[in-house]
């Protein structure tokens, strides 16, 4: 397992795990809003965020994006799912930040548990704009 920052050339293969895995862990949500925010991914969220991957040796199977303290992204290939590259990214975070927030769609019953096992706590109820599903804001502090 190899986490480096990404290069620009993987892009593409970012937001397609990107938008393969919002499809997954967001069923509940229409994939044609998925499917309009994957020219923004590619072309503005990725680019604006500090972003690295994970790779397994061969291909990169997963990444992580942050815009300063805040997780704005962390996916991991559908096909890798559950075999520890998500905490491998999040640890590999928690040693270079105090703190680190994030948002979760509250239907995300996968994700809520991810963070809470990984000492994340919810800190507050919201509702996503975009889709008007509920969602947690969780945070993390180094102790």
């Amino acid at each position: 397992m190899n986490i480096r920052k990404n290069k620009e050339t993987e892009v593409n293969r970012l937001v397609d795990i990107w938008y393969e895995g919002s499809l997954l862990a967001h069923d509940f949500i229409d994939k044609d809003y998925w499917k309009s925010q994957r020219k923004e991914m590619e072309e503005k969220y990725i680019p604006m965020s500090e972003t690295y991957v994970v790779s397994n040796g061969e291909e990169v199977v997963g990444f992580l994006s942050m815009v300063d303290h805040y997780l704005a992204a962390l996916f991991i290939d559908v096909k890798h799912q559950g075999k520890g590259y998500g905490k491998a990214l999040l640890s590999f975070m928690k040693e270079h930040r105090e703190n680190i927030q994030l948002k979760v769609y509250k239907k995300n019953d996968h994700a809520v548990h991810f963070y809470l096992e990984n000492e994340f706590e919810i800190i507050e109820k919201l509702r996503d704009e975009q889709t008007l599903e509920e969602e947690f804001l969780m945070g993390w502090k180094k102790s």
